[in-house]
């Protein structure tokens, strides 16, 4: 059993609710989707971003997620998923900045950004 740290529950934080937003509310509206978007989708069309990226952003999220959670066994895959997430999370909210988006809607990138920089210096 992996030790409980600090990290460790960032991780696991992380790691679930990027598989919440990608694999289980893609598909839904929330308060916190970009321009007036209700699906994952069309929050990416909003932002007038190509098909391909909602391709490639939910491979780099579903994949950070799934080495947070492998990273409990093995601790090197840590620090790139925070990277990565880190990086995507700068996107994300850029893209609520570029569509006017108040600021609410940022607050759950600006706290993944948060917790992956917290990762990053633990």
């Amino acid at each position: 059993m992996p030790e409980i740290t600090t990290t460790s529950v960032l991780q696991i934080i992380i790691a679930l609710g990027l598989l919440n937003v990608w694999l289980v509310r893609a598909g839904s509206a929330t308060a916190y989707r970009g321009a007036e978007a209700t699906s994952l989708k069309e929050e990416f069309a909003a932002y007038g971003l190509p098909d391909m990226a909602f391709y490639i952003v939910g491979l780099l999220k579903v994949g950070a997620a799934l080495a947070f959670i492998a990273g409990l066994w093995m601790p090197q895959l840590v620090a790139p998923a925070a990277g990565v997430v880190a990086a995507l999370m700068v996107g994300a909210l850029a893209m609520h900045v570029k569509v006017k988006d108040p600021a609410m809607k940022s607050l759950p990138a600006f706290l993944m950004l948060a917790m992956s920089v917290g990762i990053l210096v633990l």
